[in-house]
C-alpha cells in the first residue's frame, strides 16, 4: 500500500467524512521522482463543528503520526464542516446515480 493509500485509509476510518481528497505534492518539490513525501489532504467532516482550527490540525495529525514521523515531510491540512464548504465551494461533488447492471435492467 501507497502512503497516500494509507493517508487516505486511516482518515477515513477515523472520521465520518463528506469529502476526502489526498493529494500527492512530491513532484511539485525537488524529490526524486516517485517520491511520497509532501500530501495535501482536503478533509469535510461534521467533526470539525465547534473546532478551532488548531484541534482540527492536532485530530489529523495524531491520526497520521506514524507517517509523519516517518516518510512524509510536508503535510497541508485543510479542514472544513459541512457548512463551511457549501459556503465557500459550493455543494460537495456527488457521483451520478449508476444505471449499469441491474439498475439498468430494472428499468426498462
Amino acid at each position: 500500500m501507497t502512503i497516500e493509500e494509507t493517508i487516505h485509509d486511516k482518515l477515513a476510518r477515523r472520521l465520518v467524512l463528506t469529502h476526502l481528497e489526498v493529494v500527492n505534492e512530491s513532484g511539485s518539490h525537488n524529490v526524486p521522482t516517485g517520491s511520497e513525501t509532501h500530501f495535501r489532504v482536503v478533509l469535510v467532516s461534521d467533526a470539525f463543528e465547534g473546532l478551532r482550527l488548531l484541534a482540527r490540525h492536532r485530530l489529523v495529525n495524531e491520526t497520521l503520526a506514524e507517517e509523519l514521523a516517518g516518510g512524509v515531510h510536508a503535510l497541508a491540512i485543510h479542514t472544513y464542516t459541512p457548512a463551511e464548504w457549501q459556503e465557500r465551494f459550493g455543494a460537495v461533488p456527488q457521483s451520478p446515480p449508476c444505471l449499469g447492471g441491474k439498475a439498468r435492467e430494472a428499468a426498462s
